[in-house]
């Protein structure tokens, strides 16, 4: 069984739009037991899709393609499938039918440019699209089966799910067993990450990669055969185990969707306060479903008169101290914690970049600080990299801090009982 990917577009590879499309395949697959073989990424000239779909479908049984389905005349990938495969190009009936019924449906005058999109080569079969205007189709070749779908992401997905897996599994009704488990962990570099794991310590047959999705380190379990699933439990395990409270999350697992679940699961509130962060600690949290459960509030105070009126951050201190500093991050927490009346309340300042360093503060220089009925924490961080990863890299520290709080309440027996008193009001912003 060998599968390939084929993703068409000169706005892939001129750096204009990221290929997610490869990426999102490769899991939906993975997921049945059909591993990928090999991905590839074309332009938009024909004479490069020609060749690409040719050299794929003589050494693969299967090759999916994204892309150049659209209406304009950049848009090439049926005329260079009509091509390849030595088929006809003329206006496939079913196709039109499609077409006109999804701009229906829409209540919108169909374009004659649409049309185009229903020219497609001889002999294939229509993939319906049910959230677009590009018929997919599905042709043959030889031992390969060529599969073409729009590149819309959610357009893809949808016909992948449809059509192309239960055909795929109809191909290949009886795939070799695989099973694929990621670790995902924070606070350790990849080498750090690497040199914990004790290689010795896996069962055997289990092979071991990393990656690194910054700021994670995922590492990546895949075995196959029929002990695949309890092989890589093994696996996971020694990881676990190895990496300690590092582990963040398993597979889909995202530090924000753990923190998240486990500050409600602690029945703790949470008030932010936010300066060179910008708020994105609290959009990391709020893009997690019934995060209004925990959180009571963010403020994001980036000027010192913000810290003043908000906060009660007095003008004495920020003169003293400056702005980033133990001391400003400290009473901006707890006057967020005062104010919102809450179970925890987390502050963060510092120097994101690229401008704003000096030699006792330089840029990435940030304080954390977090006020709760259990403790008092404030530490000083030097975070590396441009201001995205310095920010990125410091809501992610908070989250941990976060994470780590609620599991400390979570296995203590004596942990408070009565949340009344700082329970938000369950309502979404």
């Amino acid at each position: 069984m060998k599968i390939a990917i084929l993703t068409i577009g000169d706005e892939l590879l001129n750096g204009d739009l990221a290929d997610t499309n490869t990426a999102t395949i490769a899991r939906a697959l993975m997921a049945h037991s059909l591993p990928v073989r090999e991905a590839a990424t074309c332009s938009d000239h024909e004479e490069e899709i020609v060749s690409a779909l040719q050299r794929l479908a003589g050494t693969n049984d299967s090759v999916i393609v994204t892309g150049g389905l659209g209406p304009t005349e950049d848009d090439r990938t049926a005329k260079a499938a009509a091509r390849a495969f030595d088929r006809s190009l003329s206006l496939n009936d079913k196709a039109l039918l499609q077409i006109r019924a999804r701009f229906r449906a829409w209540q919108r005058e169909m374009h004659p440019r649409n049309e185009k999109q229903a020219m497609l080569p001889g002999r294939s079969t229509i993939i319906v699209n049910k959230n677009g205007t590009a018929p997919g189709f599905h042709l043959q070749n030889q031992q390969s089966d060529l599969y073409f779908l729009p590149g819309v992401p959610q357009e893809m997905l949808a016909m992948l799910d449809e059509y192309i897996i239960p055909s795929l599994l109809n191909r290949f009704p009886t795939p070799p067993l695989q099973c694929q488990r990621v670790i995902t962990a924070f606070g350790l570099s990849e080498p750090d990450v690497e040199a914990r794991i004790n290689h010795t310590g896996l069962p055997e047959g289990v092979e071991l990669a990393f990656n690194v999705d910054f700021p994670m380190v995922q590492v990546k379990l895949h075995t196959r055969g029929k002990n695949a699933q309890n092989l890589v439990d093994r696996a996971e395990l020694v990881v676990r185990k190895t990496l300690g409270d590092h582990v963040v999350g398993i597979d889909n697992d995202t530090l924000a969707g753990t923190t998240a679940r486990l500050l409600s699961t602690a029945g703790i509130t949470l008030a932010l306060a936010e300066s060179c962060t910008g708020g994105l600690i609290a959009k990391l949290l709020t893009d997690q479903p019934g995060s209004s459960t925990f959180l009571e509030r963010s403020v994001v105070t980036y000027a010192n008169s913000a810290k003043m009126s908000c906060l009660q951050v007095t003008q004495e201190l920020l003169d003293q101290h400056g702005a980033v500093s133990t001391e400003c991050a400290e009473a901006m927490a707890k006057g967020v914690h005062a104010t919102a009346n809450t179970y925890v309340g987390l502050a963060v300042t510092g120097i994101a970049g690229p401008g704003g360093g000096t030699e006792d503060k330089p840029v990435g220089t940030v304080y954390l600080a977090m006020v709760s009925p259990w403790e008092e924490r404030v530490e000083r961080f030097n975070c590396g990299g441009d201001r995205d990863q310095v920010r990125l890299r410091t809501a992610c520290t908070a989250l941990d801090w976060l994470r780590r709080l609620a599991i400390f309440r979570l296995t203590d027996p004596a942990r408070l009982s009565d949340t009344s008193r700082f329970s938000n009001d369950g309502q979404e912003g």
